[in-house]
């Protein structure tokens, strides 16, 4: 389950990177927000499941 999770993480990353370059380029501040918060919520996923793994 742990990988997928990571493997969620990592997507959320990617989307909301591009989200948020893309609407920075057509001026819409409000998507590129959203964008944001889609790329922190998937690096905070991704951080909470490898600190999992370290665990014993």
């Amino acid at each position: 389950m742990s990988n997928w999770e990571k493997a969620k993480g990592q997507m959320e990353q990617v989307a909301g990177s591009a989200i948020r370059k893309s609407a920075h380029a057509m001026g819409n501040e409000k998507l590129a927000a959203k964008g944001g918060a889609l790329y922190m919520r998937g690096k905070a996923r991704h951080t909470k499941e490898k600190a999992k793994d370290k665990l014993p």
